[in-house]
């Protein structure tokens, strides 16, 4: 729960205070928001002097946001400042509501962050003066918190406190950035680098004689020749077993030891494993609770499910029933089948040899973190490059390879793809053909953007391609896309489902040289008389509109859609029974769509949603309903 203090020193600024204490509640029901005031008023609690409430509860609240001049603010809060790691963040806002200003803690305790949603929340202007965002640049001393990312810094005699690498960095030292694992704040590094940074994915590729400083995103454990920010993004599943009762502290002092000497770090587990009989073991669950992380445990099903362990034992399984502790819990884990490190068999040699002293462990990386071969099918949009998803054009923004439809996606979408990167057209190319271009990305650790139009879920052909990726157990995912009925309804102005009338809409296509399901023939579809929205049939056209007219009326509203929100897009509007005449009109037999339906420029009705009369889980019934 977050507590914010708000102290106003005046009348209109308590006024002000109310407000904001309602609408941070509004936000955040579980937040505790109080309005303290020197001044008597209703609606804030009474205390003798802001200075004094100040030095007693200074470390009692994660925020204190000031009502009036900057000066009180300044003078209340100077006598009890300790650290920029443990002061609170401290705002001041004036009493007509038009500047909001952050004051201390900016980046640690998160003033800055709140000085935006203050401002956001009054139609105010914020006001910020660090140094990082100013510049546009990262603030690097909570990079990845919202990640769960940890920083260990490692300093050299030129830099030796992170106030001087802060420092160096926002002077733009030339700065080398390792990106190891994959996540969204990974992505977003790629995305917003600044000029003086170099991106590589490979430590030993680096050449520090031509840097500064250097970060690192990285499990790993290295030893860099200059000033160094190690963030340690919580990735690593291990896997665990032991002799009954092992020694907690001896095991904890053992397992960090070798693990170090793995090449990992520590704070870069993200959880523990092992067999249910382990469930109790006292040093796993001490070493968990050391790391602050979960300990997983696993029936003897999951654990033999885990298929092509490394180094399965038959002794192990002739004793209690699995074939492998430590290997298979941290695959399930991490939720594929793959291993950083494979089992290894550890003993603590400060103990009697008589005593319970072996265990063993191996390490997994969370799945889709690692930084290796990823193929993401990307849905375009209409064609509109500003209608992709977010999601989808940063995967372009940070692909080795962008493969797309190119009789099919504007090029311009393709321009949001990096320097460097290769762009393909597969309109050349074969099934086969795509396929040995994105597996040799793939296979080099590289990224790939399969980019598709609309959403590739609607007519996109994917389901091919991931049987390929399957079978090469590819990792690959998929990002949807805005599809072209969703832009024909924006660009015709209409709502496709109208209340009490139609709340169907049906995404088909005719039969041509691709035949359709006799049951979903569009005659039979069309006895609904939903909104109906028909792919690939321009050339139909004849046979479509002999289909839909055995049970749409003849003056029933269609539209022709071509190339929707494409520079050349045109839209031929007119009744059922002119729909072969209005494709004969257009001349076109490609990149269209036809909607048919009464929905198309429908206007009237009212959704009930908004309804004052009619009640939900958000709102109450007005009276006229609650007595009718």
């Amino acid at each position: 729960m977050t507590r914010i203090a708000l102290l106003a020193s005046s009348q209109k600024g308590i006024e002000l205070g109310k407000t904001l204490q309602n609408t941070l509640l509004k936000l955040n029901s579980e937040s505790d928001v109080r309005l303290f005031s020197a001044r008597v008023a209703e609606g804030a609690e009474l205390i003798s002097s802001t200075k004094d409430f100040i030095k007693s509860n200074f470390q009692a609240y994660q925020a204190f946001i000031f009502i009036g001049a900057l000066g009180i603010c300044v003078r209340s809060i100077a006598e009890v400042l300790e650290s920029k790691k443990t002061d609170p963040a401290v705002l001041n806002c004036d009493e007509n509501g038009q500047f909001v200003q952050s004051v201390l803690s900016g980046h640690v305790g998160g003033a800055n962050e709140l000085c935006k949603e203050v401002a956001r929340l009054l139609g105010a202007t914020p006001v910020i003066t660090t140094a990082s965002d100013v510049q546009g640049l990262w603030a690097l001393d909570i990079l990845g918190r919202e990640s769960g990312w940890t920083l260990e810094p490692h300093f050299t005699s030129e830099v030796q406190t992170l106030n001087a690498f802060l420092a160096g960095f926002v002077d733009c030292a030339k700065t080398a950035l390792l990106l190891e694992t994959r996540d969204p704040e990974t992505r977003r590094l790629a995305q917003t680098k600044p000029e003086f940074v170099d991106i590589y994915t490979s430590y030993h590729s680096i050449e520090f004689s031509g840097y500064d400083l250097f970060i690192a995103v990285t499990p790993k454990l290295y030893a860099p020749p200059l000033p160094t920010l190690f963030y340690r993004p919580k990735v690593l599943c291990v896997g665990l077993g032991c002799e009954k009762n092992i020694p907690p502290d001896e095991f904890i002092t053992s397992f960090k030891q070798n693990f170090n000497n793995l090449g990992y770090a520590v704070s870069a587990i993200q959880s523990l494993g092992s067999a249910d009989l382990k469930a109790s073991e006292p040093a796993f669950l001490q070493l968990a609770t050391a790391l602050n992380v979960p300990f997983n445990t696993f029936s003897n099903d999951e654990l033999n499910h885990i298929q092509s362990v490394p180094n399965p034992s038959d002794v192990v399984f002739k004793k209690i029933g699995i074939y492998s502790v430590s290997e298979a819990a941290c695959a399930c884990l991490a939720g594929e089948e793959s291993w950083l490190v494979e089992k290894q068999k550890c003993t603590i040699e400060t103990l009697p040899k008589d005593s319970p002293r072996h265990y063993t462990l191996a390490i997994s990386q969370l799945k889709d973190t690692a930084r290796k071969g990823h193929i993401a099918i990307v849905g375009a949009g209409p064609g509109d490059p500003e209608l992709i998803t977010l999601k989808g054009k940063a995967y372009l923004q940070e692909a080795d390879l962008v493969l797309y439809a190119g009789s099919l996606v504007p090029q311009e979408l393709t321009h949001y793809a990096r320097e460097g990167a290769l762009v393909k057209s597969s309109a050349d190319l074969s099934l086969e053909d795509q396929f040995e271009l994105m597996k040799r990305f793939y296979d080099n650790g590289q990224f790939v953007v399969r980019l598709h139009t609309g959403d590739p879920c609607i007519y996109g052909a994917i389901q091919e391609q991931m049987s390929y990726f399957d079978k090469h157990r590819m990792s690959y995912e998929i990002v949807p896309g805005v599809s072209s009925f969703q832009a024909a309804a924006a660009q015709l102005k209409s709502e496709f489902t109208i209340p009490e009338r139609m709340q169907t809409i049906i995404l088909t296509r005719g039969s041509g040289r691709t035949p359709v399901p006799e049951k979903e023939e569009l005659s039979k579809l069309a006895q609904s008389q939903s909104t109906m929205c028909i792919y690939l049939s321009a050339s139909l056209v004849e046979t479509v509109q002999t289909q839909l007219l055995e049970h749409y009326p003849p003056d029933t509203p269609v539209a022709v859609c071509y190339k929707l929100t494409w520079k050349d897009e045109k839209i031929w509007q007119g009744k059922l029974s002119d729909l072969a005449e209005l494709l004969k009109e257009s001349g076109k037999t490609r990149t269209v769509l036809i909607v048919v339906g009464e929905a198309i420029l429908s206007r009237g009705e009212r959704s009930k949603l908004y309804d004052p009369t009619f009640s939900h889980g958000f709102r109450e019934a007005s009276q006229s309903e609650r007595t009718t």
